[in-house]
């Protein structure tokens, strides 16, 4: 099985500063680093874990792009289209400040100019991701709305939502929940979704809202939730670690889960092996420190960690 992504590489600029300067203000960033990001996180990490990837989405001619691609080579992923001539690459600015917090402002490049005409047509074994980020793109989500459609129904897609789910157009949203057969978020995406507070409460209510979906809300350090149809929701454990960066540690689970998926592993152990890898990399610092299929081997060989039902 191949994981065949449709989400958006971009370059994450990451400014690590005291405080936010007030508006109008200015402040001096302590550390600067420029990293490949967005989605290709989640394929790094399901490569790691043995899972051909192929990046379907769009990327540019300049620096950000050659970095993107760069990364992508280095990282054993393959892409399908060739660079945008006339575009560059997205980035995001983050800034950082001395509590951890994040803020986000991302300028838009090639990755947001898909067309209908450049999605691929999926192999009766690949396994397609979708971003919740690709549905608040007018050209992306025009052409992956009318491409999911006509889908055959033996075809897996999972769906990230991301951080943005409640800005995402409802009629773009509900076409998504009618055709997926895998939802994953964490849990503060959940309760955007559905109101409710409690991860299991709002996995059960998500899984209501799709045709055909198992659900998968992420809950941090205490692991996830798994809201198999026809199943009782189960609480699947996470493990204990000394976390130094939480940067990326949803998109190494996300790209463990599928790995596991991918293998024909059950769901429940597929999930708790996508804890396991969480739980690596944010021992790491960066944001694409999955661990390898034989570092979570490892790792896992030497505890246990039964689920909750």
């Amino acid at each position: 099985m191949r994981l065949l992504h449709l989400g958006n590489v971009v370059i994450d600029l990451v400014l690590t500063v005291d405080e936010l300067p007030p508006r109008g203000g200015d402040a001096f960033a302590s550390s600067t680093t420029a990293t490949t990001g967005g989605g290709f996180n989640v394929m790094a990490a399901a490569v790691r874990q043995g899972l051909p990837t192929l990046y379907a989405g769009a990327h540019g001619t300049g620096p950000f792009g050659t970095q993107a691609r760069e990364a992508l080579t280095e990282a054993g992923i393959k892409w399908l289209h060739p660079a945008r001539e006339d575009l560059d690459t997205g980035f995001a600015v983050t800034l950082v400040d001395a509590t951890g917090e994040r803020t986000f402002v991302t300028s838009r490049g090639a990755e947001a100019t898909l067309t209908g005409d450049e999605l691929p047509e999926p192999g009766d074994e690949d396994l397609v991701y979708l971003s919740g980020y690709s549905l608040l793109h007018d050209s992306n989500r025009a052409a992956l709305l009318p491409w999911l459609a006509k889908l055959p129904d033996d075809v897996e897609v999972f769906f990230d939502p991301g951080p943005l789910v409640a800005e995402i157009p409802e009629h773009a949203l509900e076409a998504v929940l009618a055709r997926v057969d895998w939802w994953s978020s964490n849990s503060a995406e959940a309760t955007l979704l559905t109101g409710l507070a409690d991860p299991g409460d709002a996995a059960r209510a998500v899984r209501g809202r799709t045709l055909r979906a198992d659900v998968l809300v992420r809950t941090g350090p205490a692991g996830c939730v798994l809201a198999v149809r026809g199943q009782e929701v189960k609480r699947i454990d996470g493990f204990a670690v000394r976390a130094v960066d939480l940067n990326g540690a949803g998109d190494a689970h996300a790209g463990a889960f599928l790995a596991g998926i991918a293998q024909g592993k059950d769901p429940v152990e597929a999930a708790r092996r996508a804890n396991g890898a969480a739980a690596l990399a944010v021992t790491r610092r960066g944001p694409a420190t999955g661990p390898t299929k034989d570092e979570l081997e490892t790792y896992l060989r030497g505890l246990q960690a039964p689920h909750r039902e």
